[in-house]
């Protein structure tokens, strides 16, 4: 059975840092890439960051670029999102979603694009 499972959501202040985590399990990073997507109330949900860990290949949303950090550790089947420099407009339900890591032609910002997803954690950055 496919599940992801995230934590390390919570409340913290402006210019704090927070890590999520993403366990996955049913399936190994090697064949799933994991995308981090947030929803803020009466928002849609958008693209935070991407991972293609058989190449390493990631991505981030403009608004977070040099702010979060995603890696992987294979080994544990897991994905990180280190967010630092948190602001107000970062409070949001956080995400995160596989798909398969040959995915091509559809950006990885794309949330339909994705097979799987976890059933969030809750940011929320105060000042």
């Amino acid at each position: 059975e496919v599940q992801l499972v995230e934590s390390g959501g919570g409340l913290v202040q402006t210019g704090g840092s927070l890590r999520l985590s993403c366990v996955a399990s049913g399936f190994t990073l090697d064949d799933y890439a994991i995308g981090w997507f947030r929803q803020a109330p009466g928002k849609e949900r958008e693209g935070v960051s991407y991972i293609r860990s058989r190449d390493g290949r990631t991505y981030y949303k403009d608004s977070v670029k040099g702010r979060f950090t995603i890696s992987s550790d294979n080994a544990k089947n897991t994905v990180y999102l280190q967010m630092n420099s948190l602001k107000l407009e970062d409070t949001a339900v956080y995400f995160c979603a596989a798909r398969g890591s040959y995915t091509y032609g559809v950006s990885w910002s794309v949330s339909k694009s994705y097979n799987y997803w976890g059933q969030g954690t809750q940011v929320t950055v105060s000042s």
